[in-house]
């Protein structure tokens, strides 16, 4: 179960309830300058990795140079392979939408209009609005997701268009959760 104060939030806020994890930035990762990044990166292996996936090609003879002098002459090149690796090293990918979550029967409690229809559902006796997930069609979704673009607003409207609608039709004009208040099962 999950809450929030538009449709999209309280979606955002079960999809990270069953595991997912968006994209983040390591707070460990603050350096600005190409020589305070090299340290840190060459201190472990992810930032091995991440100057391997930049490009960097260096001797271990220019490497040890770099690291011993913050003053050293290194070309502007391979700066910016330094802060690409650094950028690339400072970011945890976002897990994939859980297959789980796809296939979810959601019962969504709230503010629920179609066209003049306005209903506070699962609230008063009404029952609460229930949606097949497997009915829908989730690639928008999960690729918004994946590159960090699935804000709550951009999840409503996603979810509206290829999962509500998908599941029980468009109705007259269209769905709106026009509440300030949302609870999602």
């Amino acid at each position: 179960m999950a809450q929030g104060a538009s449709l999209g939030e309280a979606l955002s806020h079960l999809l990270r309830d069953h595991g997912a994890r968006p994209q983040d930035h390591l707070r460990s990762y603050r350096a600005k300058e190409w020589h305070a990044q090299l340290v840190q990166l060459t201190g472990t292996h992810r930032g091995y990795d991440a100057l391997e996936r930049a490009g960097l090609t260096v001797t271990p003879r220019t490497l040890l140079s770099w690291l011993s002098d913050p003053d050293y002459p290194v070309r502007r090149s391979y700066r910016a392979q330094i802060r690409s690796a650094y950028a690339d090293a400072a970011t945890i990918p976002p897990t994939p939408v859980p297959p789980g979550f796809q296939v979810h029967q959601f019962r969504i409690t709230g503010t629920v209009q179609i066209a003049r229809d306005i209903r506070d559902r699962g609230t008063q006796g009404e029952a609460p609005l229930r949606i097949d997930g497997r009915n829908g069609t989730w690639t928008r979704i999960e690729q918004a997701w994946l590159t960090g673009q699935l804000t709550d607003e951009v999840f409503e409207e996603y979810f509206i268009d290829d999962i509500l609608v998908e599941d029980i039709g468009d109705g007259t004009d269209g769905w709106q959760f026009p509440g300030d208040w949302y609870q999602v099962i």
